[in-house]
C-alpha cells in the first residue's frame, strides 16, 4: 500500500501543528519547516478543518490549531478519512474499472482486509504519541521546546510496535 502525498502533507501539518500548541501556525511555516508547496498545503488545510481535525482563522494575525487535543486524534481515523476515496487497485475504482475479473476475484477481497487492518494498527496511535517525547521532531519542528501533553504509558507502547 502507497500512503498518497495529500495523506503525508497532511500528517505533517497535524505534527507540526501538535508540536506548536498553544498559538497559531501560519502556512507559509508550515510550508518552509515540511518541505511543501503552500498550494498544496491550502487544498490539505483547507480538508483537514473541514473534516474537523483543524481550526483556521482569517486575518492578520490568524493562521491554524487543532482543532481537538492531539491525544483526541487517533491517525487511523486521519488516514481512512484522508485514504478511502483513492481506489486500491483498479477493480475498486467506481469508473475507469475494465477489469473483467472484478466480480470473481479473491485477490479484492484480500486487499480489503489488509486495508482494514491497516488502518486498523494506526487506529491506537495519536497524534500526541508522535509528537511528544520525540526530541529529534520537535528540534525539527520547534527548536528549543519541549512537549507540554501529558504521556500516557499506552500511546508509547502503540507506537513501539509500529
Amino acid at each position: 500500500m502507497r500512503v498518497t502525498k495529500r495523506t503525508n502533507i497532511a500528517i505533517r501539518v497535524l505534527m507540526h501543528c501538535a508540536a506548536n500548541t498553544g498559538r497559531l501556525v501560519t502556512k507559509a511555516e508550515i510550508a518552509k519547516c515540511c518541505n511543501a508547496s503552500e498550494n498544496h498545503l491550502a487544498q490539505v488545510i483547507n480538508q483537514l478543518a473541514q473534516l474537523g481535525f483543524l481550526s483556521t482563522h482569517r486575518g492578520r494575525n490568524g493562521g491554524l490549531e487543532l482543532a481537538r487535543p492531539a491525544d483526541q486524534i487517533q491517525i487511523g481515523e486521519v488516514f481512512r478519512t484522508l485514504e478511502s476515496p483513492v481506489p486500491l487497485a483498479e477493480c475498486f475504482a467506481d469508473a475507469d474499472n475494465t477489469c473483467p475479473l472484478t466480480e470473481a476475484c479473491r485477490l479484492r477481497l484480500a486487499l480489503t482486509e489488509a486495508a482494514n487492518a491497516f488502518y486498523a494498527s494506526l487506529d491506537p496511535i495519536t497524534l500526541d504519541a508522535l509528537v511528544c517525547d520525540n526530541a529529534p521532531l520537535i528540534d525539527i519542528l520547534v527548536p528549543g521546546k519541549a512537549c507540554s501533553i501529558p504521556r500516557r504509558p499506552s500511546d508509547l507502547a502503540a507506537v513501539a510496535q509500529v
